[in-house]
């Protein structure tokens, strides 16, 4: 294998003619030319890139900042905005502590994001993968910046067959050598271009790749097995009940979930708990409950969920034991989590 500096330069050379064109991204030819790179559009696009696909990001990422285009703007909007705009990306957790970072970037350091990777691990909800990523490619420092492209591109680089989790200190370490001092932003973004388009999980084009002749795992005739990962548990399946209660008058009973926990800050319909067991919860409103007919199906990173729907529809005088009811005209389907806009997408069908 040739010196980690070849290796960086051959890719760098690369993307220099392949980049890919994404809304939060500087080019080259731009950073060339002296444009630098928004640190907040940066920290922004990594935190919703997280276990997201970049084509589900795009849309989330240009009405986010459309409305608001400053981290400053951001931190001053009420949370049930951002996570009315957040709802079906998926992750909540992500959406308040976007905020949460947010609000201390523009009370600790006046709105401006800080420079170094100490400091943006400092701030809530930033991580060592994005510090190393805001710091690489906003700020231009030579941080080793490793996803799940990168990881699968080292591996079949160096043909390491150490399985994931285990294998992610020595990937790192692997990357690490070959990170450039001279523009480790663009290198980052290459080399996560490189695995996202040429080094992909299956069928790579390995013909065209620039880490070609020095890929240990295409000379072994491994690359399609790496990387190895440990097998993961199956998934537990969970079981429980949304209320759908329309008033006369067209409003619709929601609640907002607890801030901590599963769909953290969302609104949801009032429910019962999701376990294993045959679900016994109180409705929230007394009415006539009819069942809907349908389950709505949902898949979170650690369980299957199905749940069973009522509906019922409620006279004007009827209190509510949970939630409250939303005027019909403030309701928008679309600031429900995926799960629920599922449950609710079953009552019009």
């Amino acid at each position: 294998m040739r010196d980690p500096d070849v290796l960086s330069a051959e890719l760098l050379d690369w993307y220099d003619r392949h980049a890919r064109v994404m809304p939060w991204r500087v080019g080259p030819d731009a950073r060339r030319s002296g444009v630098r790179p928004d640190p907040y559009r940066v920290w922004l696009s990594e935190v919703m890139l997280q276990q997201t696909t970049v084509a589900a990001v795009r849309d989330y990422f240009h009405r986010f900042t459309a409305r608001w285009p400053t981290v400053a703007d951001l931190a001053a909007a009420p949370d049930a905005d951002v996570m009315g705009e957040w709802a079906g990306l998926g992750y909540y957790a992500r959406a308040r502590n976007l905020l949460k970072c947010a609000r201390a970037v523009v009370a600790e350091h006046d709105g401006i994001f800080p420079g170094t990777h100490a400091d943006l691990l400092s701030l809530p909800g930033i991580g060592p993968y994005t510090a190393s990523a805001v710091a690489a490619i906003a700020f231009d420092l030579p941080e080793t910046v490793v996803d799940g492209n990168v990881e699968r591109v080292i591996a079949r680089l160096h043909d390491i067959h150490t399985p994931l989790p285990k294998a992610k200190a020595e990937l790192t370490e692997a990357a690490r050598i070959i990170t450039p001092r001279q523009r480790p932003g663009d290198y980052a973004q290459a080399i996560m271009d490189l695995g996202a388009t040429i080094c992909t999980p299956k069928n790579p084009a390995c013909g065209i790749c620039p880490w070609r002749p020095d890929c240990l795992a295409r000379a072994n005739g491994t690359a399609a097995e790496l990387p190895k990962k440990t097998p993961k548990k199956p998934k537990p399946t969970r079981f429980g009940i949304a209320y759908i209660a329309r008033r006369v008058d067209g409003a619709i009973l929601l609640e907002r979930r607890p801030d901590k926990g599963l769909l953290g800050g969302m609104l949801g319909w009032p429910g019962s708990e999701w376990d294993e067991g045959t679900p016994t919860p109180a409705p929230p409103i007394r009415a006539e409950w009819k069942d809907a007919g349908a389950e709505a199906r949902h898949t979170f990173t650690h369980f299957h969920l199905r749940l069973a729907v009522k509906t019922a529809l409620v006279p004007m005088d009827r209190q509510p034991a949970r939630g409250e009811f939303i005027a019909a005209e403030e309701f928008r389907p679309s600031d429900l989590p995926t799960v629920m806009r599922k449950a609710f997408d079953i009552t019009r069908s």
